[in-house]
């Protein structure tokens, strides 16, 4: 039963003939299998794999070998509490449309992002986003990347 993935299993009268017309049932159990294997109807035709690349389980198996191998815990990067309080001052003191005190979802909404990532940004532990950060950027005007974190973003380029 181990290989029944690799083969064609067909039960009828016709099997071991070479008739134009076989018959094929589909077998539901192994009851019917082992009670076709005792009458001798049935004929077993070996699959055989193609080579599609997808399907190779081997290849992930690489990519986790370097996991594997290492022995140290690796914490993720994150942008840090710098970044994180920068984006929080420049976002209390920018506005929004309205005038007011600009809020989490506002600086989501023109920075094309939720208003959960901002948070996590705020707080220093969501992964950097490069994409995000130039929008952030370009919105409260102020370096969110480089050494000159919280620092008020120059004028246009000569």
């Amino acid at each position: 039963m181990a290989d029944d993935w690799d083969t064609v299993t067909k039960i009828g009268s016709q099997t071991r003939g070479t008739g134009a017309s076989q018959r094929e049932t589909v077998v539901r159990g192994n009851a019917a299998i082992n009670a076709a294997q005792r009458s001798g109807n049935v004929a077993s035709e070996k699959k055989f794999q193609t080579g599609n690349a997808s399907a190779r389980p081997a290849v992930e198996g690489q990519h986790l070998t370097k996991v594997d191998r290492s022995d140290d815990i690796v914490k993720p990067k994150t942008l840090g509490v710098k970044t994180g309080e920068a984006i929080r001052k420049a976002r209390s003191e920018a506005k929004n449309d309205k005038g007011n005190t600009m809020t989490q979802k506002d600086l989501a909404t023109k920075c094309n992002t939720t208003a959960t990532v901002v948070q996590e940004m705020e707080k220093g532990s969501a992964a950097p986003d490069q994409k995000v950060l130039s929008a952030m950027e370009r919105v409260l005007g102020v370096v969110l990347r480089g050494e000159r974190i919280g620092e008020k973003r120059g004028g246009p380029r000569k």
